[in-house]
C-alpha cells in the first residue's frame, strides 16, 4: 500500500496501542475513534454528555484538519455512547459541528467505552486533492 499515509497531530490525543490517529489513502481519510481526553493537561474530561462530546468532536475535527480537510468534507460517522438515553443532549453538540449538509452517521449504544467514557467517534473523510497535504 504505497501511498497509505499516516496522520498526526499533537492537537489530539497521542495513540496509546498499536493504531494511528488516522490513516489517508486514496484521498480517503480514515480517523480513528476519539474520545474525550483533553490534550493540553493529557487528563480525561469527566464531566456531563455535552461536556465530554465536545472534547471527543474536538479530537476528531483536529486531526481532520490536520489531513487538510474541514467537518465539511466529513463523509460517515460512527459514534459511540455509554448510554443511548443520552442520544438527545450528545446530538445538542454533534450537531453544532455539521451545520449544513451532515454526514451519514450510525449511533449505537456501547457496553463499555474506552476508560469508561460516555462518548466516542470516528469518520470517514473525503480530502479533494487541492487540500491534500504534501
Amino acid at each position: 500500500m504505497a501511498d497509505k499515509k499516516i496522520i498526526f497531530t499533537e492537537k489530539a490525543p497521542k495513540p496509546v496501542g498499536p493504531y494511528s490517529q488516522a490513516v489517508l489513502h486514496e484521498g480517503i481519510l480514515y480517523v480513528s475513534g476519539q474520545i474525550p481526553l483533553d490534550t493540553d493537561s493529557g487528563e480525561l474530561v469527566r464531566g456531563t454528555i455535552e461536556e465530554e462530546t465536545k472534547a471527543a468532536m474536538n479530537n476528531l475535527k483536529a486531526i481532520i484538519e490536520e489531513a487538510g480537510a474541514t467537518m465539511e468534507d466529513v463523509l460517515r460517522v460512527s459514534c459511540y455512547l455509554a448510554d443511548i438515553e443520552d442520544f438527545p443532549r450528545f446530538n445538542s453538540v454533534y450537531a453544532g459541528y455539521f451545520t449544513q449538509n451532515p454526514p451519514a452517521r450510525s449511533t449505537f449504544q456501547a457496553a463499555r467505552l474506552p476508560l469508561d467514557v460516555q462518548v466516542e467517534v470516528d469518520a470517514i473523510v473525503a480530502i479533494p486533492q487541492e487540500k491534500m497535504k504534501k
